[in-house]
């Protein structure tokens, strides 16, 4: 390894040691008192939130018009990569934070059109990152690769690290996944996003909390796809 991928390689491992650490006790009430609330939405609810997700998902990865632009990767160095990866994940931060104070500053009703809308930058943003780290998100796998690695980024710990199980040991893995626990999905994300969403739609503070949010949102993304990318390359 050059001294760049010296580098990343620790930082890989540092952010490894921070996935596989056991949770604390705030998160752990934190957790308890989340599963509290869910208990009293009723199943029906619970359907149709799962159904309304896992809709907005799948169109955005099974039947997306998302294009990526088509670069030679593997003429490029890891370093070389990362730095458009850095680029990327700078610009989608600043629309995104955009987007999150325009809604946020809309009250409740635009703070719902939020949801959507950052979902698909979000979605927007690993399907460049992919692209330019040289995989091919034609394919479905690819596709369920990414879903992981925005599973990955906004789950509890205990499902951080059963997905980066899957993500680590992808190739031999990767077979044995058809299809993505919809339910799970979409509560991990809800669970980790609801609280700051419900201050973003208060109004007078809404704008300043969509954009503060969503730009860190999204940079968690970015930094969790970069290093789920970084395990498959050292892996291969």
């Amino acid at each position: 390894m050059n001294n760049y991928e010296e580098k990343v390689y620790q930082e890989m491992m540092e952010w490894e040691l921070k996935i596989l650490r056991n949770k604390s006790m705030v998160q752990r009430l934190s957790k308890k008192a989340q599963n509290k609330i869910n208990s009293y939405i009723p199943e029906k609810a619970h359907t149709v939130i799962t159904e309304a997700i896992k809709h907005m998902v799948k169109a955005t990865l099974v039947g997306s018009d998302f294009t990526t632009s088509k670069k030679p990767s593997s003429l490029y160095s890891l370093e070389e990569k990362e730095k458009l990866v850095e680029e990327k994940i700078t610009s989608y931060r600043k629309t995104a934070a955009i987007e999150g104070a325009g809604t946020g500053a809309g009250g409740i009703l635009l703070g719902l059109a939020d949801f959507p809308l950052l979902l698909s930058i979000k979605m927007k943003l690993l399907f460049e990152l992919a692209s330019i780290y040289g995989y091919d998100t034609k394919n479905y796998e690819e596709r369920l690769f990414l879903l992981h690695i925005f599973q990955l980024a906004f789950a509890n710990d205990d499902r951080k690290r059963e997905v980066y199980y899957f993500i680590k040991h992808w190739e031999e893995e990767k077979e044995k996944l058809v299809d993505v626990d919809w339910r799970v999905f979409q509560q991990e994300y809800r669970d980790y996003i609801d609280l700051v969403k419900l201050f973003q739609m208060i109004p007078g503070i809404g704008a300043v909390v969509g954009a503060y949010a969503n730009y860190n949102l999204v940079d968690q993304l970015g930094e969790t796809a970069k290093n789920c990318y970084r395990l498959r390359i050292f892996g291969e």
